[in-house]
């Protein structure tokens, strides 16, 4: 039998086996531990990074809302018109009207918009200019990442048709050479389809009686 250490007597410390075990077990611990704690980590960051992607996709389609609701029909240029590829549209801003373009290229979701003007020239100038943009020019804003297909059509007559369909001519004078566009009267609403990161993303937005 194993003999009790007495009152006075040292007692036997941890052999070299018990101390490597022991380290063992708390290495073993430790790193259950830090995957854990590396796992929650993780998550909040693509929580936080779903939220800002959420965040900045609501103030896109906000913005993409207000151009809408400040359509302004000039005569000189149609105040509305989707080419397959940018959307153009002229909006009261400060200062006058300005053309904004709304593009997917290469897979980057753009806008564009141009100097506040009170000439009809130098609105149809944008208007011509825009249709050689490549989506590096000067003041092209990148919306989002990841843009697929899109496409946009319009409530007419109370159906929704392709935007690149024909509608009705407004009662305008003769497109000015090098616009490319007839000047039709704007729909009753408009809606948007785009695929974003591979998920299809649809806002249907009404325009007021004058746009």
């Amino acid at each position: 039998m194993r003999r009790r250490a007495g009152p006075l007597e040292p007692r036997r410390g941890f052999t070299l086996v018990e101390v490597l075990v022991a380290l063992m077990v708390m290495a073993i611990l430790s790193t259950i531990t830090w995957q854990g704690l590396d796992g929650i980590l993780r998550a909040r960051e693509g929580s936080k990074a779903a939220l800002d992607r959420t965040a900045r996709l609501a103030t896109v389609v906000v913005q993409w809302e207000q151009d809408l609701q400040a359509l302004h029909e000039t005569q000189a240029v149609p105040a509305l018109h989707f080419d397959g590829r940018t959307v153009r549209m002229t909006r009261r801003i400060a200062g006058g009207v300005a053309l904004v373009a709304w593009s997917v290229r290469e897979g980057r979701w753009q806008r564009w918009v141009g100097p506040a003007t009170a000439r009809i020239a130098d609105l149809q100038e944008a208007w011509i200019a825009s249709q050689g943009f490549l989506g590096n020019e000067p003041g092209q804003l990148t919306l989002a990442q990841g843009a697929g297909d899109w496409q946009i059509y319009f409530h007419r007559g109370g159906a929704w048709t392709n935007a690149q369909s024909t509608g009705d001519a407004a009662a305008a004078p003769a497109v000015p050479a090098g616009v490319g566009a007839a000047i039709e009267a704007l729909p009753t609403a408009v809606r948007l389809v785009i695929t974003l990161e591979g998920k299809a993303l649809t806002r249907d937005i009404a325009l007021g009686p004058s746009g």
